[in-house]
């Protein structure tokens, strides 16, 4: 005897009762919530189920790259289900060849050989297990305003507060630096005294921990949800410097900065850099299906020709994401939205700088390509922040106004601390970067009755 399933719900309470009911809500409490009930996306716009558009000016979380619903996804998935939908790792597919022999194609210098994960936390977990079996050595150096992931190994990587109601059980040897927060300084200087002190840092770090114990140094390609700290221009070079003069192998996250997001298939593309190890996820599907991604230098990849190597996941190349990975990069490149990134990107400094003279409580605007961050202040001159670093529910009060007002008028994005986020899809139009600034100058009006 069959059972009869229950009919799917069209009714948007009832939808909510039941995700509340019987689902758990990520990094948040789970009463009170008010989230957007979504029934279809397309291209740069979300809707909900009572027919409500949004704006999303943060594409997904920062993954959704070439927008919402792009049909050639949906069918370059089918046609590979159709084919096989899972073989184990030691099995192989042509997809999975072709994905591997694209990413040697689209990734810098000698970085030739991919080991598939299932996002961006598994991608860097394995960057360092691999970099420790690698060299011998266990320390791990990372900044303390990054988010890695949320493993034990990525949250104890990152320095995001997010872990710290759970790293009483972090993984050792992970020692943490100041970021270069060029408009925060920790070193107390301004552009025209900077002597990079925050590189001088690094390496007196590296010496005060011993060279030969340091692994790594793991640094993101442009910074993400921490604020979009941009780096200065000759920083990540100094930091392969510095790996190089100590044996230390360089690896960069590029889960958030890859595949188009800051104007080139990767971030570190911004500075000339090389990396030993590249870690990325999210754009290589964007988000349409779990997929990560850990590049590797030839020289790395050698070194395990004649030993195992003791690294593995069940859904490791997943033939059916290898699909919608190696079809969104073709999207990529046939849509020219890499270029289309950076030439939005050049259009959005341009305005935001206009936004800037008629909006006081901007106090910096951070951005490469299409990864923006806005830091709110209630002073430029003091640059009180509008809300704290890991600020409390009561401190974060001027900006849940803010946050809600561009819920109110149709936008979804990101307001963290006292950021907004402006991370649109790679397709995005000027027309549609307008229509996002003007609601977001009608947030901002809000924060500028609280400065002083």
């Amino acid at each position: 005897m069959q059972t009869k399933l229950a009919p799917l719900p069209t009714d948007r309470a009832q939808i909510v009762q039941e995700n509340a009911d019987y689902t758990l809500f990520s990094w948040s409490k789970q009463a009170g919530n008010d989230p957007i009930v979504v029934s279809h996306g397309k291209g740069v716009y979300l809707y909900d189920v009572d027919g409500k558009r949004y704006l999303d000016f943060s594409s997904g979380l920062m993954n959704v790259n070439i927008g919402h619903a792009h049909p050639r996804i949906g069918e370059a998935v089918l046609k590979q289900m159709n084919k096989v939908s899972y073989v184990t790792p030691s099995c192989i597919t042509e997809v999975r060849g072709q994905l591997g022999k694209k990413l040697a194609e689209i990734a810098p210098g000698n970085l030739q050989k991919t080991f598939f994960t299932v996002c961006g936390a598994t991608a860097i977990e394995n960057a360092i297990k691999l970099a420790r079996l690698y060299t011998g050595r266990h320390k791990i150096i990372a900044k303390y305003r990054a988010f890695h992931g949320a493993s034990y190994g990525a949250m104890t990587a990152g320095g995001d507060p997010r872990k710290l109601s759970s790293d009483s059980q972090q993984m050792p040897n992970v020692v943490h630096v100041e970021d270069p927060y060029c408009y925060r300084c920790p070193f107390g200087q301004e552009p025209s005294s900077c002597k990079r002190e925050c590189v001088q840092h690094v390496e007196r770090v590296i010496q005060f921990e011993g060279p030969e114990n340091v692994a790594a140094i793991l640094m993101e390609g442009e910074s993400g949800s921490s604020g979009c700290i941009k780096y200065p221009a000759d920083y990540l070079p100094k930091m392969r410097q510095l790996c190089d003069k100590y044996g230390i192998l360089l690896i960069i996250d590029e889960v958030m900065s890859g595949f188009g997001r800051t104007g080139k298939w990767f971030g570190v593309d911004n500075y000339n850099v090389v990396p030993d190890m590249i870690a990325t996820a999210k754009g290589i599907t964007a988000g349409y299906l779990p997929l990560g991604a850990l590049i590797v230098t030839d020289k790395i990849a050698a070194a395990f020709n004649d030993k195992p190597l003791m690294i593995g996941l069940t859904y490791s190349a997943h033939p059916v994401a290898c699909a919608a990975g190696l079809e969104t990069l073709h999207v990529y490149e046939d849509e020219h939205l890499i270029e289309n990134a950076a030439k939005m990107g050049a259009y959005l400094d341009k305005r935001m700088a206009e936004l800037m003279k008629k909006h006081p409580s901007i106090g910096d605007w951070r951005n490469t390509g299409l990864l923006g961050c806005l830091e709110l202040v209630k002073n430029r001159a003091t640059k009180e922040p509008m809300a704290p670093f890991n600020a409390t529910a009561a401190e974060m009060a001027v900006m849940n106004q803010v946050a809600a007002y561009l819920k109110k008028v149709g936008m979804y994005t990101f307001v963290r601390w006292n950021y907004i986020f402006v991370a649109p899809p790679l397709c995005v139009t000027r027309e549609q970067i307008e229509e996002g600034l003007a609601m977001i100058s009608g947030a901002l009006a809000i924060a500028d009755k609280y400065c002083v």
